[in-house]
């Protein structure tokens, strides 16, 4: 599967990572707090990984299984997450900003599923 990364400086490979484990999180709880730039990297990836589930094929599993690696993640996206999601073409997840980091001034924000 083709996933797109921003080219911010760094390479793709610890990008790919990185959305990598922030999709485990976001399939693993409902909510997960993040920098704002972190969660609009990973808000698409999450999206296409529960369409994925939508289609509840073997391809589909074998396709989200090489991306997210973690085999109960992935059972549990398409058993109990996906399904959530049957009736609804897009838009599962939601970006909302919570205002700058104390330390940095990172601008934090909190993804989830809608």
């Amino acid at each position: 599967m083709h996933v797109r990364y921003s080219q911010a400086g760094q390479n793709q490979r610890p990008e790919k990572s990185d959305a990598a484990a922030d999709d485990h999180r976001a399939a693993g709880k409902r909510k997960g707090t993040d920098d704002l730039y972190r969660a609009k990297e990973v808000q698409p990836v999450v999206e296409k990984m529960i369409t994925l589930g939508k289609k509840g094929n073997l391809a589909a599993y074998r396709r989200a299984m090489g991306f997210i690696t973690k085999e109960d993640v992935v059972s549990k996206l398409f058993k109990e997450v996906a399904p959530k999601y049957a009736d609804r073409n897009g838009g599962y997840t939601r970006v909302t900003r919570l205002g700058p980091r104390r330390g940095d001034a990172a601008e934090m924000a909190v993804i989830e599923l809608v």
